[in-house]
């Protein structure tokens, strides 16, 4: 699948593909730059607002992980696979996802950062 994108620069919010509003993504396998880390528990599908919850399994003991939508470089449905454009470690070292605070603003204004900054790394902007 290819990505259609509106966007100039990259929102940490917002899928690139405008295409996947309402795609059922749960149980799709979650592929990082490096390797598999996943499947996904839980997506939503809110402008400025969407973002995965993934079970990391034993990758990371069993911890869910949040990842800001805009970090979904492509999907693959007929092979059920969410790939995103960061590394396991990136993944593993961001911040802690909790539950009760996933909708806090100050928690997604971090991982948004957090992102934000390894994708002005990588992207060289």
């Amino acid at each position: 699948m290819t990505l259609r994108s509106t966007q100039t620069r990259w929102s940490p919010w917002d899928f690139r593909d405008t295409g996947l509003a309402g795609t059922d993504l749960s149980g799709c396998h979650i592929e990082a730059v490096d390797g598999e880390i996943g499947e996904v528990h839980e997506a939503t599908y809110e402008v400025g607002g969407s973002y995965l919850v993934v079970d990391t399994g034993p990758w990371i003991f069993g911890k869910k992980v949040m990842l800001p939508a805009g970090v979904v470089s492509r999907v693959d449905h007929a092979d059920r696979r969410v790939f995103v454009d960061r590394m396991k470690e990136q993944i593993k070292n961001a911040p802690e996802f909790d539950e009760n605070i996933r909708e806090d603003l100050a928690y997604r204004d971090r991982l948004g950062t957090y992102y934000g900054e390894w994708y002005d790394r990588d992207s060289g902007l």
